[in-house]
């Protein structure tokens, strides 16, 4: 049944255009530059053994960058999802010397990645239309990459509050 209008033209049905799948990205970052991007691959989720494999590649990059000024503890803070809260998670944290930090509950001048890295990231790519998943991965290294040690110079503060 349908409702019937007086005029003599039926109302448009209109079509949903099916929206693009969404990228999911793993950013590793310090006070100077990007240190890590991972991509999800389709149909995988994020859990505690996908993330501890993202550790031990940031724990190696972090060996190279820091080599033969190699600090005992890395100050590391990241969100409360329970991927990251696993307690696999949490003795891989603790076997990699990485002193994890609780994520607080509201604070700007930490909550850099969501505030800042990625609402820019957005704003590149607002308006943009991607035909495949390798556009919007090339497009947001791009930016990633082309920002200046200064944009990152907020994580500093996280050394000053332990």
């Amino acid at each position: 049944m349908e409702w019937q209008h007086s005029g003599p033209t039926r109302p448009q049905n209109f079509r949903v255009q099916k929206s693009t799948r969404k990228v999911l990205a793993s950013v590793f970052w310090d006070q100077d530059s990007i240190l890590l991007i991972d991509y999800l691959p389709k149909g995988q989720t994020i859990n505690a053994e996908y993330h501890s494999s993202l550790l031990v590649q940031l724990k190696d990059i972090l060996k190279e960058k820091h080599r033969g000024k190699f600090t005992k503890v890395f100050l590391f803070l990241q969100y409360n999802i329970p991927a990251h809260r696993a307690l696999s998670t949490q003795k891989k944290l603790t076997y990699l010397r990485f002193q994890y930090l609780d994520y607080p509950p509201y604070s700007p001048d930490l909550t850099r990645s969501h505030y800042h890295l990625f609402s820019g990231l957005k704003k590149q790519l607002k308006g943009h239309n991607f035909s495949s998943d390798a556009e919007v991965i090339a497009a947001a290294e791009t930016w990633l990459e082309g920002q200046y040690s200064d944009f990152f110079s907020g994580l500093q503060k996280l050394e000053q509050r332990v």
